[in-house]
């Protein structure tokens, strides 16, 4: 009998790839939750209507459901509009996430993946050990903030209830159709603009989405996943001039870098107001998933430099497609 697996947030870079990620196990049957019903979805999979998660309430039928695989959120967001940032994420990713755990725990749903974010842990490394799962968070913005909230009470409802849940954290996803920062970094190495952060220093995890969405689907069935706090990365972490040279290498370019001490680019950025933006690319930022490997056995099944190949040839596509 085929297990019905939900995924939220169907149509987005994470959530889209799950769903076909999963549809290749035949063991399940997937279930795609999407806002827009004409949003495409992969053949295979059930397309079911979900209203905005942004409040207490979840109208959602969640019976006969096995497994919820929570990717949906307000994420992070690089020009905040809103006149309260932390109301407007709290709203989204904690009130409409404890909404629909609830309904899902009403409805017997045995298991609740929630994929959270690495910034519940803080926002940097520098000078310090790599991130591990079990250690106090230190949240540092808005969106941290609420999805640390959110994983506190859905732990508290777990208590309360039948519901397992199971919390990822991701560091930086990469893979096809990577947009923001990822997409621009392979924009200007393609067009061989000449990039000041051959001088940086650093140490950064990252994961591929193939390697996030393989973890999530061990998650789903392990038997010692139920109630634990996973990290997710590829398992090995790069400086940001050699993230650069390989990526650089995978679109089948060369790396021009200057190489500009990144105290200058800090200062640089200080002076026009993008701090957090130098901190990106001249800071550290590193997990440990020992945890991770430890209790789940797994390894992350793509190594970086596939994972960067499969992400520039898609780039290249359709830049040859929009030509």
């Amino acid at each position: 009998m085929l297990r019905k697996v939900l995924v939220t947030g169907a149509s987005g870079f994470v959530g889209s790839r799950v769903v076909e990620y999963l549809l290749l196990d035949q063991r399940f049957d997937v279930q795609a939750a999407l806002r827009n019903l004409q949003a495409h979805v992969p053949e295979g999979a059930t397309a079911v209507r979900i209203a905005p998660l942004e409040g207490d309430h979840c109208d959602m039928d969640l019976q006969g459901v096995d497994t919820v695989v929570h990717c949906a959120a307000r994420v992070h967001v690089m020009n905040e509009q809103s006149a309260d940032p932390l109301a407007a994420f709290r709203k989204v990713n904690v009130e409409g996430t404890l909404a629909l755990a609830r309904q899902a725990a009403a409805d017997g749903v045995r298991r609740f993946i929630f994929i959270s974010s690495i910034k519940v842990n803080g926002e940097g490394t520098d000078g310090r050990q790599p991130y591990s799962a079990d250690e106090a968070p230190l949240p540092q913005d808005p969106y941290g903030i609420s999805k640390l909230e959110a994983e506190q009470a859905l732990h508290a409802l777990a208590a309360q209830t039948t519901m397992e849940v199971v919390v990822i954290r991701p560091v930086l996803v990469y893979g096809p159709g990577v947009k923001a920062n990822f997409q621009s970094m392979m924009k200007w190495l393609h067009k061989g603009v000449p990039l000041p952060l051959g001088g940086i220093r650093n140490q950064r995890s990252m994961v591929a989405l193939d390697n996030l969405v393989d973890l999530i689907r061990v998650c789903i069935d392990h038997p010692s996943a139920a109630g634990e706090v996973f990290l997710a990365s590829d398992g090995e972490d790069l400086s940001t001039p050699d993230l650069l040279r390989r990526t650089a290498r995978a679109l089948q370019v060369k790396a021009r870098l200057l190489p500009v001490p990144a105290s200058w680019l800090t200062t640089a950025a200080r002076i026009i107001g993008r701090p957090a933006m130098a901190a990106r690319l001249c800071g550290s930022l590193q997990v440990d998933i020992g945890k991770t490997r430890r209790l789940l056995d797994w390894t992350p099944p793509v190594s970086v430099d596939q994972a960067l190949g499969t992400t520039a040839r898609h780039y290249l596509d359709l830049e040859r497609s929009n030509a």
